[in-house]
């Protein structure tokens, strides 16, 4: 009888020839904040899609550290790179290069054979080394002569080149004795502009451990095989870590390659949003907003808090301070209460408060990025309310050309609206009556301030609260108005528009609605934007805020939670 085999212990072990535990990062480290990277990505771009492996790398953040030691050594990668680079400097001269070009220019002009009617023009481009210009003669030319046509494209050509040597030679420094002719000088710049290319996304990388920045492709062509495999081995851990990552933090990739934000993941980035914008805040003694209150009083949370001289001892906590009291005092007899016992109920204010957030999409807001701070700011303001104050009514509404409402799950996906017009002057009109006249045949990038605020206050003036606002974030005047069912459209901004648009604030004065304006910066404010909005808030005792764009959130909830009760 033979005997009996030990039972393994533990099973089976996988070794892993080139996983280090001390250098890769544990499965319960904290993970690097993917759902930041691809909200701001979708602020941007509007609708989730298929990311390109730059446009991934730049969503995901991920701690350098957490990569340290894997890899071959990206100061390796660059020291070949920049000997390379060195090699070609030191092995060609490019003396005399900027002649052998130029009379390269000046041959291919003389070949061409301007028309009688042209030759005015093409001498004009010759003489001023016009690009522009020879481009609108070889269009115009095309058909009527194709000979001149063929040598005016030769001729821009040229141009190019000449272009190109004068780039070359203010932007490298050869200092060999080997000469080379203009195509091989060109050739020579394309391949030390990509040894540069190479060597900002490497240092890139090694800053921010955005591997997938790097052109795998052109890095193949300056460095050896074996370090290029050992570096996309590294590129593929870190998309597999990215990949565990972002579905613990609710980012979800369906079978055409989208990413589906879970409502995990809108959570996980309005907390961050909160956190960040709050950050600064002084702490209130009691959690409860200052200023009069309008309204029914204040209901107790479920969570307390350790009583502040000046709490209601209405709110308190007796069963809670009595226990306190006897964990720190097991023996005392009898027992007596003292104030670092006292829990009390933490309270909120239970007033309503309505708001509409319009949020200028029209096509200035592309300046700056502007738009996705007004995004950030409404999807920060709608995580507030959701935990802090459900009971509060908001809504978002869309402005341009006309004015719709938004549901806060669309808001990341507003973008602003394309220019379609460039005169500079515009004066139209559209009945929108006509059953043939839709919205897309409408310019959509002007700015109906006066259409946004009816739409707010048709949604406001059936709540049943007196505290009633509307937030407009805008960067100036009005561009468009409604009279009756006639769009107007008028650019530079006319006075009848702003009349219109007042005549609108009014009616939201009659009706207790406060309409506060938050000014963003943009390239054509002028000081009647400023004094438009100081008439618009003064007509319903608003305020106007002005901001430098990047902290338009935070500008926007601190107003809100310190004067939500109190509408000025």
């Amino acid at each position: 009888m033979q005997p009996k085999k030990p039972e393994a212990i533990g099973g089976i072990v996988h070794v892993y020839q080139k996983f280090n535990p001390t250098e890769f990062p544990s499965p319960t480290q904290e993970p690097p904040d993917l759902v930041s990277g691809a909200f701001e990505h979708a602020m941007a771009y509007g609708r989730f899609r298929e990311l390109t492996e730059e446009e991934l790398a730049r969503a995901v953040r991920i701690d350098p550290s957490q990569i340290a030691g894997l890899g071959p050594s990206i100061d390796m990668l660059r020291q070949m790179l920049e000997e390379r680079k060195r090699k070609i400097l030191e092995t060609y001269s490019t003396e005399g290069l900027d002649k052998k070009a130029l009379q390269r220019f000046e041959k291919a002009s003389k070949r061409a054979n301007p028309p009688g009617k042209w030759k005015n023009e093409f001498h004009k481009a010759v003489q001023s080394k016009q690009i522009y210009l020879l481009e609108q003669l070889w269009y115009r030319t095309d058909r009527d002569s194709p000979d001149f046509a063929t040598a005016v494209l030769h001729t821009m050509e040229s141009l190019v080149d000449l272009g190109g040597i004068e780039e070359l030679l203010d932007k490298y420094e050869f200092t060999g004795r080997e000469r080379v002719d203009v195509p091989e000088a060109l050739e020579l710049k394309k391949i030390l502009e990509q040894i540069d290319e190479l060597l900002r996304q490497l240092e890139e990388a090694a800053k921010t451990a955005q591997i997938g920045l790097i052109d795998m492709e052109a890095l193949s062509e300056f460095i050896p095989e074996g370090n290029l495999n050992d570096l996309q081995e590294l590129r593929e851990q870190i998309s597999n870590l990215v990949k565990e990552a972002a579905e613990r933090q609710g980012l979800e990739r369906d079978e055409q390659g989208y990413y589906q934000l879970t409502p995990k993941a809108y959570k996980a980035f309005q907390s961050r949003l909160l956190q960040r914008i709050f950050s600064h805040m002084e702490a209130g003694r009691s959690g409860r907003h200052d200023g009069r209150i309008v309204g029914d009083g204040s209901v107790e949370l479920p969570s307390t808090k350790t009583y502040e001289f000046g709490d209601s001892v209405s709110n308190l906590d007796a069963t809670q301070s009595i226990v306190n009291a006897l964990l720190k005092r097991p023996n005392e007899k009898p027992l007596r209460l003292r104030s670092e016992d006292l829990e009390v109920y933490r309270t909120k204010n239970t007033p309503r408060c309505a708001t509409v957030v319009v949020m200028d999409m029209s096509g200035s807001m592309r300046y700056d990025g502007q738009y996705m701070n007004v995004k950030r700011m409404a999807l920060a303001l709608q995580g507030l309310i959701t935990r802090e104050y459900p009971g509060d009514f908001l809504r978002f509404v869309e402005m341009y050309s006309f004015a719709k409402l938004t549901r806060p799950g669309e808001v990341i996906d507003l973008l602003p609206k394309p220019v379609t017009i460039h005169h500079p002057v515009v004066r139209l009109k559209a009945d929108m009556s006509d059953p043939k006249v839709s919205e897309m045949d409408i310019p959509p990038h002007f700015t109906n301030i006066q259409h946004a605020i009816r739409l707010a206050r048709q949604n406001l003036i059936n709540t049943d609260t007196p505290n009633k606002q509307i937030i407009l974030i805008t960067d100036g005047l009005p561009t468009a108005h409604f009279e009756g069912e006639m769009l107007y459209l008028l650019y530079p901004p006319d006075p009848r528009t702003e009349q219109e648009t007042m005549r609108e604030a009014m009616l939201c004065q009659k009706d207790g609605i406060t309409i506060n304006i938050f000014l963003v910066p943009s390239w054509s404010q002028s000081e009647e934007d400023i004094r438009f909005a100081h008439r618009l808030a003064e007509q319903t005792k608003g305020r106007v805020f002005f901001t430098a764009g990047n902290d338009l959130d935070r500008f926007v909830l601190w107003d809100y939670v310190d004067r939500k009760r109190e509408i000025l």
